[in-house]
């Protein structure tokens, strides 16, 4: 029997790269995606070298359509039958209320957050279809429940990807294929560094005052819902931190 082919996408830091290490761990075979292609091969060096596995790399910006339907259709054939397709790119760029953000960098977040899982999720479900075996994964958030100040557009995004996930869940319900929407709250990786425009010390201290979450602990949870039997399908994971409540209500201890 094979060992299970999972497609990761952003899998080079944060949320992606502890998913791709927690199905190493456990015999899968691994699809990585990210955009630096430097990343990838020591993270697949890494995982080679630590689990023994296989990993194929597929370098691309999910932004960029062409280039996925590309690289998604000229995988080799001994690779082409994905069992589980994790869309876990994803960012936000900046605090902006509404009527001041940047329209350009709002493009690439709804690029990438919305357009992207639309363009991978399109081209590798028909083969779980056709193979009559799947489960699609889609990384949302806490954002996507309700908006909350400075983020109306990333949450909206996460809304869609909530929405996305509930209408291929309804596609799907006369097949064997699986849909999980899981949705972190307060996660403390590089994503925070980017939505504060490279300004760490800024990202640094909106966790301080609680114990956020790791990129682990969300992989933990996208791995048991990709573990549950086969007729289990594990709709939605909402995820946080225990002093967390909502996407804006939480407990920070004061830090002296």
């Amino acid at each position: 029997m094979r060992n299970k082919i999972v497609f990761i996408t952003g899998a080079s830091s944060g949320i992606g790269e502890a998913c791709a290490h927690k199905f190493a761990s456990q015999g899968a075979s691994l699809i990585l995606n990210a955009r630096n292609m430097s990343k990838l091969v020591e993270l697949k060096n890494e995982l080679t070298d630590k689990y023994n596995i296989q990993v194929h790399l597929l370098p691309f910006d999910v932004r960029d359509r062409n280039v996925v339907t590309n690289a998604i259709q000229s995988l080799p054939d001994e690779w082409k039958n994905i069992d589980i397709l994790i869309n876990n790119a994803g960012l936000v760029i900046g605090v902006d209320k509404e009527f001041e953000g940047n329209l350009d960098e709002w493009d690439i977040v709804i690029d990438t957050n919305i357009k992207g899982l639309l363009a991978v999720t399109r081209l590798v479900v028909p083969g779980m279809i056709k193979r009559g075996s799947g489960h699609i994964i889609n990384i949302g958030s806490i954002a996507g429940e309700a908006a909350y100040p400075g983020g109306s557009v990333y949450c909206a995004t996460k809304a869609a990807v909530r929405m996305l996930s509930d209408g291929l869940r309804i596609d799907l319900v006369d097949t064997p294929l699986r849909v999980t929407n899981v949705k972190p709250g307060m996660v403390e990786t590089n994503f925070s560094v980017v939505r504060y425009r490279g300004d760490k010390e800024t990202a640094d201290n909106f966790y301080k005052g609680i114990r956020p979450l790791s990129g682990d602990d969300v992989a933990e949870s996208v791995y048991f819902a990709a573990a549950a039997p086969p007729h289990v399908q594990i709709a939605e994971i909402l995820v946080m931190p225990t002093n967390q409540a909502t996407g804006t209500i939480s407990f920070k201890k004061t830090v002296e």
